[in-house]
């Protein structure tokens, strides 16, 4: 039986991010060879430090001005995006056996954060304070620590970083290059809409898995230091006893401090003046697993970007908004093209003619406000709405059910109810090519051994609020090869209620994440273009 991930974290307060260099809707379709490359490279647009100096050795004094004199200063541009960049490497044919593997592990992985959340509703009040007056600082922060005006975000730039899609290591999920302490290591971390916690595995390891190169140890670095766990960031993170791990514990046990340390990202091309460049964001929260497992084929932890206040996306608000995007691009593109994952206002993409909204769930009162939740009313195949019980779509009190976006699921997920009627729909429709009955894990499968164009039943979401999201067929019809079939990439959900759109279903959408309107934005495109 498959095993959940389990970790316990210690968490860290990063001094500083640095940025420096590195290395239609269808109702049929044209299938090529599928292929599924590594993604990879990421392009990040530039941005400085929130406060560049602590100190206040250098201020300077100044008479008091009354402010009915003074002129307000015009408000500051906005920021350009922080995007990054995901290059294609050399194909690969899906394992779709170990792809469903992993997603199992993923989504048992989701339900124990449901749980989790469960278990913490005071925890997530105090989140809810935390945020509330976060926004409060917002809009009356003038000054830094010291009395000077901090550095705003007119003086973000470009940025370019890597991303390194985990394909080739039998993974989905998508990878950004780091370097973490100071002297700077290495990691690959995934990124995770599912998750708010950003987090490596560290020394000392109790029980780890296994992850390419050391893990990281706090105590090498020179730019850490503990913070008090009376510090109500450490409320937002359970801390739960630890399982029995395989290597003795210390004695005493560890204690759970804050850290503070550098967290850097390699960059893969010259900004806009054709030279690298290191960029810095200031107090950015890490965590420390010591007692870690699951299928993470080498990576050293997560980049988490969920709704809650301690993810990377929310802790990069100060600087680009309450919004993030990202445009992946499909499996049949030439390796040389890249995907995107951006911070910020895209322009491009909020002129876009087909750009859709719908709502996210209201998460204030939800335990599991972690993830991204959208309601569906319905699913269309062919053209026809599915006779599938409304409640199959609800999202109950208590976290159970309900429908979510998420970044770190491959293929999609549907509740049994719901994907039983969606199986049965394209059974009934496509006659026209010989159903393999001895598949596993997948389900339809069609022999199309020399058909160049294969014609299968348009499909699309209809959510609540009117949205309809219509798909490509090679984004939940997947070909395989050598064996010459296409089969259905949509999954019933094991044992749970919940559903998941995974990132195989968002290939060639931009997908935008907007936190201020609290909606999901998709549109088609050419993500290659982006």
């Amino acid at each position: 039986m498959a095993k959940s991930f389990q970790f316990q974290l210690y968490l860290l307060l990063i001094l500083s991010i640095h940025f420096g260099p590195s290395s239609a809707s269808l109702s049929s379709a044209n299938f090529s060879t599928s292929r599924n490359p590594l993604l990879r490279g990421i392009e990040l647009p530039s941005f400085n430090a929130v406060a560049s100096d602590s100190g206040c050795s250098h201020r300077r004094t100044s008479s008091p001005v009354d402010e009915s004199e003074a002129e307000k200063p015009a408000p500051p541009p906005p920021p350009p995006p922080l995007k990054l960049q995901l290059r294609q490497q050399a194909p690969r044919n899906p394992n779709v056996r170990e792809t469903a593997q992993k997603d199992v592990l993923r989504i048992q992985t989701l339900f124990r954060r449901i749980a989790d959340r469960k278990n913490q509703n005071s925890t997530s009040r105090l989140a809810r304070t935390l945020a509330e007056k976060e926004k409060e600082k917002e809009k009356e922060k003038k000054t830094d620590d010291c009395g000077e005006p901090a550095v705003g975000p007119e003086l973000a730039g470009r940025l370019v970083a890597t991303l390194e899609s985990g394909v080739t290591l039998g993974s989905g999920e998508y990878l950004m290059d780091v370097f973490v302490g100071t002297p700077p290591r290495h990691f690959s971390v995934i990124l995770d809409t599912g998750s708010d916690l950003n987090w490596l595995q560290c020394a000392p390891c109790l029980a780890c898995f296994d992850q390419h190169g050391p893990v990281f140890d706090p105590s090498a670095s020179s730019s850490f230091r503990t913070v008090p766990c009376s510090d109500p960031r450490c409320a937002l993170v359970a801390s739960p006893d630890p399982p029995t791990p395989a290597l003795p514990l210390p004695s005493p046990p560890l204690p759970l401090p804050l850290l503070l340390l550098t967290f850097t990202v390699n960059l893969t091309s010259p900004d806009d003046h054709g030279s690298n460049a290191f960029r810095r964001v200031d107090n950015v929260i890490f965590g420390c697993g010591h007692w870690n497992r699951g299928l993470f084929h080498g990576a050293a932890g997560l980049l988490g970007l969920g709704r809650g206040p301690l993810s990377f996306a929310s802790q990069l608000r100060g600087l680009y908004g309450h919004a993030f995007s990202y445009c992946l691009v499909d499996r049949d593109s030439d390796m040389s093209v890249s995907s995107k994952l951006i911070f910020g206002e895209d322009r491009r993409l909020l002129a876009h003619p087909d750009l859709n909204y719908t709502a996210f769930v209201a998460g204030k009162d939800n335990p599991a406000d972690t993830f991204y939740y959208v309601q569906i009313k319905g699913i269309l195949v062919g053209g026809h709405m599915l006779q599938i019980p409304p409640e199959t779509w609800e999202l109950s009190g208590d976290g159970r059910g309900g429908t979510i976006v998420d970044s770190g699921t491959t293929l999609s997920y549907f509740a049994d109810p719901a994907y039983r009627v969606i199986r049965e729909a394209f059974v009934e429709r496509v006659k026209n090519y010989p159903m393999v009955d001895d598949f596993p894990v997948l389900n339809p499968c069609y022999n199309v051994s020399g058909v160049e164009e294969v014609e299968l039943p348009e499909f699309a979401i209809v959510f609540a609020d009117g949205a309809v999201w219509n798909f490509p067929v090679e984004n939940y019809f997947i070909r395989l090869e050598p064996e010459e079939m296409v089969c259905l990439a949509i999954l019933g959900t094991p044992r749970s209620a919940l559903s998941i759109i995974g990132n195989y279903q968002q290939q060639n959408f931009h997908i935008l994440y907007d936190l201020d309107k609290s909606r999901l934005g998709f549109a088609p495109m050419r993500c290659a273009e982006v």
